[in-house]
């Protein structure tokens, strides 16, 4: 017997406070992961480049959230990170998303293309109306500036989407 099971059968069958202690141990794990993510993604591998490894990525930062929230990576010429920002914070469904701002972030960080993604608290996998056309919206505002959009993923608690290998972007 694990020292969970054994705490959870002490503790008949676990408890609040015992949840609570998971989800914080849980929570710490996730934060290391998304520091050596990030660190060697500043290196001189391309972390980023890869659908697999930006859709890990952005489901460590977003798949546990209750509302939804919109982050971009900006990247440099050679795809490697240079930031992530949440940008955008919403309701349990929505999230408003200004290109503009999508815009002057990038330029504010130099970036060359960025990746984008947004949280589904709902566990709908699928990109939504919106979602298509505030994608085509932020591709063409980006656009104007010369900064490539590479992906936009869709997250949610268990699965991550990329909307550019569904034609999307």
């Amino acid at each position: 017997m694990d020292a969970l099971a054994y705490n959870m059968s002490v503790l008949g069958g676990g408890s609040c406070e015992e949840e609570n202690r998971i989800r914080i141990r849980e929570d710490r794990a996730i934060a290391r992961a998304l520091k050596i993510l990030e660190r060697r993604a500043g290196g001189p591998k391309d972390v980023l480049g890869g659908v697999t490894e930006s859709a890990l990525f952005f489901q460590l930062h977003l798949a546990g959230e209750q509302r939804e929230h919109f982050e971009v990576a900006f990247l440099n010429t050679q795809f490697q990170l240079i930031a992530v920002e949440r940008l955008f914070s919403g309701t349990i469904d929505a999230a408003e998303v200004h290109p503009w701002i999508v815009v002057q972030r990038a330029l504010a960080h130099n970036a060359s293309a960025l990746l984008m993604a947004h949280n589904h608290p709902s566990g709908s996998l699928q990109p939504s109306a919106s979602d298509r056309v505030v994608t085509a919206r932020l591709k063409a505002a980006l656009d104007t500036v010369d900064v490539r959009l590479l992906d936009h993923f869709v997250v949610t608690s268990q699965e991550v989407v990329s909307m550019a290998s569904q034609g999307m972007v």
